[in-house]
Formats: C-alpha cells, sequence, structure tokens
C-alpha cells in the first residue's frame, strides 16, 4: 500500500541550514567562553543563537525556505 505524499523537504533549504550554522557558531563561541569565564562573551554568543534562528526565520519569509518561491524543487 503506497501513496503518494508531497514531502516538505525535511528543511533542507538554504533558511534552515544558515539558522543551524549560525546558531551552532553561538553555541560553540559560548561554550568556549563560559570555560574561560569571559561573561560578556557568553551573553554575545548567546544573542548571536537567538539571530541564527531569527535570520532563518526571516529567510524562510523571504522565499528561502522549504519550496520557496526563490528555491528550485529537486528531482528525484
Amino acid at each position: 500500500m503506497s501513496h503518494e505524499e508531497d514531502e516538505l523537504g525535511e528543511g533542507h533549504s538554504v533558511a534552515a541550514w544558515t539558522a543551524v550554522v549560525v546558531s551552532l557558531v553561538g553555541i560553540a563561541i559560548g561554550t568556549v567562553a563560559f570555560f574561560f569565564d569571559i561573561q560578556w562573551l557568553v551573553w554575545a554568543a548567546a544573542g548571536l543563537t537567538l539571530f541564527g534562528f531569527v535570520l532563518g526565520f526571516v529567510l524562510s519569509k523571504a522565499g528561502y525556505g522549504v519550496n520557496g518561491s526563490r528555491t528550485v524543487a529537486k528531482e528525484h
């Protein structure tokens, strides 16, 4: 029994990858800063992490998300 469904793409888009990469960089910087007890850098890294999620949302709304107007459908 198979039926066809439109796949959502599971987040494979420019918006998703950008959000993840920017957020992971923020988490990595924050982890190192926490280890060396650099409090201002921990907070800056937390801000960078949140900025990554906001950037992903903005890119998604701009058409770079899954099935967005600026993405190319992948042939299977």
